[in-house]
């Protein structure tokens, strides 16, 4: 997902993709535990993500409380 899409949404719609995402991380990782993995990118991928909506929400409470 890129940075210009995240931008777009709200905090709470960024919480929410935040949740969903660590979900995915969870289940992938559990695959490739079980050697069950298709694509190991995707880990990786969804970790940038994940790093990516947590640096929004963290400048979004840094503007709120200035």
């Amino acid at each position: 997902m890129k940075i210009r899409e995240l931008r777009e949404l709200s905090v709470e719609e960024l919480r929410q993709k935040e949740l969903e995402l660590k979900d995915q991380l969870f289940k992938l990782r559990f695959q490739k535990s079980l050697g069950q993995l298709d694509n190991p990118m995707k880990i990786r991928n969804i970790r940038k993500d994940l790093a990516r909506i947590k640096t929004l929400l963290k400048e979004s409470q840094k503007k709120g409380t200035e």
